[in-house]
């Protein structure tokens, strides 16, 4: 792919994530002098050809501010009510700034469980190309009333996985998650005056994962440790990654024109097709394997499949046919794939030879525990 000076993609199709604390402007409510703001944005990129998808937060926020109450509700199911309340004022915002500019708009509510079947992944991400072709713009929210996960769990909370997982979906160009803070920085700005912005990541790792911390901040669920989750699952598809401050003056126009604003994260793989980019999304994981490292030299290096012999321990309950992680003995993560054998088998099998499959089980289905043709190296 052509790249501009600073290495960042010149990109035709762009998933964009709008996190809480930006539509709000740290408010109490939805801003609609700022929602204009980069709603204007993506109908300049709209009029230049671009196809773009909007990831955006905000339904809890709204659906505070309409019901007028200012505590804040912890229970799950509150704030499924909120959600419910305020996604359609959200959308209703979205459509009235859209139409201005003659755009219409789509919904698209997802959860976890929607794409975790190989076929619900195929008909989202179906459907989300269809409303690109038609120059539509998507609007897509996790779906709040149903998903407890959602709310609960900040790895999925804000939506920053879920942007990276829609990127996955359609093969995104370039993923902008924009926040209320510039990027990553080397400590907390707010309270170390001597971080710096780091422009540019092209590999996260240990250190780089330090540096994000845990902080959550404001109404949004998710601080910077979540973005980073999302950059990952998007780099390795081969997605390039932009994290943002969303104030910033046509930061969303300047991006795509080549400009080198917040942090880029290079891709960590080239582009993957549709059914490696399912895999590595994590969301139908149903264990691990721990290998050492004799398995992660041959995987890596040699390009081999997961023979028994390698696999130290199994982590989790699955059946023959699942997909698993495959992590080295530090807990990183090395590959994915489908497994051959379920869980109980490959216990029974873990640091056996493959000619004793047989002798171990009674029974084989080859004599490799994970086919390479059934695996992606990260």
């Amino acid at each position: 792919m052509a790249r501009t000076s600073n290495g960042q993609p010149l990109c035709n199709r762009i998933v964009v994530k709008f996190g809480t604390n930006l539509l709000t402007a740290g408010t109490d409510h939805l801003d609609l002098e700022v929602m204009a703001s980069l709603v204007g944005q993506i109908a300049s990129l709209h009029r230049q050809g671009k196809e773009v998808i909007l990831v955006s937060s905000g339904a809890i926020a709204a659906g505070r501010h309409r019901l007028g109450l200012k505590k804040e509700h912890r229970d799950i199911p509150f704030k499924q009510v909120l959600a419910s309340v305020g996604q359609g004022h959200l959308m209703h915002a979205y459509e009235q700034l859209f139409g201005w500019h003659d755009i219409v708009v789509a919904q698209a509510l997802l959860t976890r469980a929607d794409l975790v079947d190989r076929a619900g992944y195929l008909n989202a991400r179906n459907t989300l190309l269809a409303l690109m072709e038609l120059r539509v713009v998507c609007i897509v929210n996790e779906n709040d009333v149903v998903a407890v996960e959602e709310i609960e769990d900040a790895r999925f909370g804000d939506n920053d996985q879920l942007s990276a997982m829609v990127a996955n979906l359609v093969d995104a160009d370039l993923l902008v998650i924009l926040s209320d803070i510039a990027g990553l920085y080397t400590a907390d700005p707010h309270h170390d005056p001597g971080a710096r912005l780091i422009p540019r990541v092209d590999h996260i790792d240990e250190a780089i994962e330090r540096m994000a911390g845990g902080s959550v901040s404001g109404r949004g669920t998710g601080g910077m440790a979540t973005k980073l989750e999302a950059a990952k699952l998007a780099t390795a598809s081969g997605i390039s990654v932009v994290i943002t401050q969303g104030r910033e003056p046509r930061v969303l126009e300047r991006l795509v024109g080549g400009e080198a604003l917040g942090t880029l994260f290079a891709p960590s793989a080239s582009r993957r097709e549709s059914r490696e980019r399912w895999l590595i999304s994590g969301l139908c994981c149903a264990g691990q394997l721990v290998v050492d490292e004799g398995a992660v030299a041959a995987l890596r290096r040699q390009k081999k499949s997961l023979l028994p012999a390698g696999i130290r321990q199994v982590k989790g309950s699955f059946q023959r046919g699942d997909v698993v992680d495959i992590v080295g003995a530090q807990g990183n993560r090395i590959a994915c794939g489908i497994v051959s054998y379920s869980s109980g088998d490959i216990d029974r099998l873990k640091g056996a030879h493959s000619e004793d499959i047989v002798a171990v089980l009674g029974y084989e289905y080859g004599a490799e525990v994970v086919r390479r043709n059934n695996m992606v190296i990260l």
